[in-house]
């Protein structure tokens, strides 16, 4: 399976970096970047081809990936469309709706919507894949090997499921840093040095995250288990559920479940 990926930004990087950690030749993977840094810098850091003719990017490929912005993506969708012939393409641009990436392809539809967050750089990522009705049973499973490179993958049934995506998992490292920040700082006023107040706080996160995947109880009898009554937890989780911690947090996903629709709106009108 050869893959090119257009545009060479740092989603695209992780991808190509977990891809040649899962045996993928270099030969099998080309980049079309127009800025000819950029260029220069994958080919030092993958060994791998980087050009910037699209038409030279896709000669020969069987997998497309589009990791451009999505203000680029209009533009670069349509110089595609003649390309095409048997390709799988793979768009990994945050809210651009795999109907208006079709539309912009020429009607195409062997097309593949990936949701991936950030922590893809580290290949730890979570993303939420969605096939329109073109692309058979393989492609699927050719769209699940390249982004799994990077982290785990779950399928949605219904397009409109990925702004859900967006809202819990893509939107979701922000939420989990912004609790780090306030953990963080709380440590740090109680006289714990800042490296300490770190340490303590991810540290707490990484393991709570990995104790909970690793079990088949529910979040909320783990929590109900490390809150004793009359002790400290229950003090601290009393405090959060009388500042409307909790609601806080759905409103907050809620709203950008909202935003996530919006700009897929906002771009299809491109």
């Amino acid at each position: 399976m050869n893959i090119t990926f257009i545009g060479g930004g740092n989603m695209a990087c992780a991808l190509i970096g977990g891809l040649l950690q899962q045996d993928y030749s270099p030969a099998q993977i080309r980049v079309v970047e127009i800025s000819a840094e950029t260029r220069e810098k994958i080919k030092q850091d993958f060994r791998i081809e980087a050009v910037a003719d699209l038409g030279q990017g896709v000669a020969n490929t069987d997998v497309i990936v589009l990791a451009v912005k999505p203000q680029q993506l209009a533009i670069v969708a349509r110089e595609l469309a003649p390309l095409l012939r048997n390709h799988l393409v793979i768009s990994i641009a945050a809210g651009i709706c795999a109907k208006d990436i079709s539309r912009w392809l020429a009607g195409y539809t062997r097309v593949v919507r990936a949701m991936p967050n950030t922590p893809a750089l580290i290949r730890a990522a979570v993303t939420g894949l969605y096939a329109m009705a073109g692309v058979s049973k393989e492609e699927k499973q050719n769209a699940e090997a390249i982004l799994g490179a990077v982290g785990t993958v779950l399928w949605v049934e219904s397009e409109e499921l990925l702004d859900a995506v967006t809202a819990i998992s893509g939107s979701g490292p922000a939420y989990v840093f912004y609790f780090i920040e306030a953990m963080q700082k709380a440590g740090h006023e109680l006289g714990l040095h800042t490296a300490q107040a770190r340490q303590l706080s991810i540290e707490t996160f990484l393991g709570a995250a990995r104790l909970a995947s690793q079990s088949d109880e529910d979040a909320a009898v783990l929590r109900a288990r490390v809150t004793s009554p009359g002790g400290t937890t229950e003090r601290a989780i009393h405090s959060l559920e009388n500042e409307g911690v909790r609601n806080a947090i759905e409103r907050a996903i809620r709203l950008s479940h909202q935003r996530s629709r919006e700009l897929g709106d906002e771009f299809g009108k491109t």
